[in-house]
């Protein structure tokens, strides 16, 4: 299944750093996301951008993951000259990972 089938995301960009958070629509699929959805998926999910680093942050009493993506924005938005590279559309791209449903 796809990510977006059972999460939905936030983002937000600074510098060459993006961060996204990911949020599962039920609670009870926090734990499936937890398990495959992990720094090395991320990582492996983005490794076109070039050397990126990924670190992701588990939230205690909310059900969802932040992953802060450094070196991810081509030197920062204001400085890339390649097209929306914005922390939206990473947001995008992490939810059309595939994983497994069990």
């Amino acid at each position: 299944m796809k990510l977006y089938d059972i999460a939905h995301s936030r983002t937000g960009d600074k510098g060459n750093t993006s961060t996204i958070s990911l949020i599962p629509y039920r609670a009870e699929d926090f734990a499936l996301i937890k398990k495959y959805v992990t720094e090395d998926s991320v990582t492996k999910w983005f490794q076109k951008l070039g050397a990126i680093n990924v670190t992701r942050y588990e939230f205690h009493k909310v059900p969802a993951l932040n992953f802060v993506i450094e070196n991810a924005l081509g030197g920062g938005v204001t400085h890339s000259l390649n097209i929306d590279r914005h922390g939206k559309s990473y947001s995008s791209a992490l939810l059309e990972m595939t994983i497994p449903d069990k």
